[in-house]
């Protein structure tokens, strides 16, 4: 009902005065900033019509956002929303195609690129309507100048901003346009932990498996650091988490050879019980699906030994 209400609203803001025209933006704004950070697409058990909805859910707050521009709670939920639809369905199904697909992944991978940029860049406009020159100092490189100046309010949107620039990057390593900044990437991530390390139960733990176990270690990559961040994301989601799993997994597992270890670890991913965490139902759903497609495939990623077929 609340929905429904927020799209009568919308069309009626086109025929009022410009000033109610303007509480009404702010009024849907601010509605649809806290229905992004609830449970009504988080906490969905069908990842198929979540992700039918969200393009439309994504276009419509970019429109209010052309009216309302330095909306902050709707610029961060907006950068939310294009990271989320950039990693769960666009670079996870081009990931799961066949080789012969080659080119078709390739596509999709550079769509995934542009739209984590897109929602960093939301991101970014958040954090510079609360503090005015931030997106100055990053482009600037005197960013170690304003970071001081977050607070705990500050770490979603460090975070989510963070997390889409490793994405983008991560896409393609050898983009040097993009690479050559992951020094601030970097530096957000880190102010946010420094503010608030178990944000999200152990969100940017979670993230910091990835890195410290895709990173080479010249360039700050670490075994150890990569399970210290695995054991305390586990401690703090109480086992109800089957990300972690996932993340070390397809990363030293992989990298070590280690197939065993990889087997089980995604046999604890598939054992998560996702109803212990009904805000993050669909998340878990999605992590599932790819930790059974890993299982699936395991022959693609290890050098497995099996048995010669006996003499007859």
């Amino acid at each position: 009902m609340k929905k429904i209400i927020i799209l009568l609203t919308i069309v009626g803001v086109l025929t009022v005065s410009c000033s109610i025209q303007k509480l009404a933006v702010n009024m849907i704004s601010d509605a649809l900033s806290e229905s992004g950070n609830g449970t009504a697409l988080t906490g969905d058990e069908d990842p198929e019509f979540v992700g039918d909805a969200l393009p439309f859910a994504l276009k419509l707050y970019e429109i209010l956002l052309e009216q309302n521009p330095e909306h902050q709670g709707l610029l961060l939920t907006s950068g939310m929303g294009f990271v989320m639809y950039a990693n769960a369905y666009i670079q996870t199904p081009a990931s799961m195609l066949p080789g012969e697909e080659y080119e078709k992944q390739e596509a999709m991978m550079e769509r995934a690129k542009r739209m984590y940029l897109r929602g960093r860049n939301y991101v970014f406009r958040a954090l510079e309507v609360a503090h005015p020159g931030f997106i100055e100092a990053i482009e600037t490189d005197t960013y170690p100048d304003i970071l001081p100046e977050m607070t705990e309010e500050d770490v979603p949107s460090l975070y989510w901003a963070a997390a889409g620039w490793f994405a983008a990057i991560s896409i393609n390593i050898f983009d040097v346009g993009l690479t050559i900044d992951i020094e601030k990437a970097v530096a957000l991530m880190e102010r946010a932990y420094e503010l608030d390390p178990d944000f999200g139960d152990g969100m940017i733990d979670d993230f910091y498996i990835l890195y410290y176990s895709s990173m080479p270690e010249g360039m700050g990559g670490s075994e150890e650091k990569a399970r210290f961040h695995f054991a305390r994301v586990v401690e703090l989601s109480e086992g109800n988490n089957p990300s972690p799993y996932v993340s070390l997994a397809t990363t030293l597992s992989i990298q070590k050879q280690d197939a065993e270890e990889f087997q089980d670890l995604l046999n604890s991913a598939l054992a998560v019980d996702i109803e212990q965490q009904p805000e993050n139902k669909l998340a878990n759903i999605i992590t599932q699906r790819k930790a059974q497609w890993y299982l699936d495939h395991i022959e693609d990623f290890f050098l497995l030994d099996f048995d010669e077929p006996e003499d007859l």
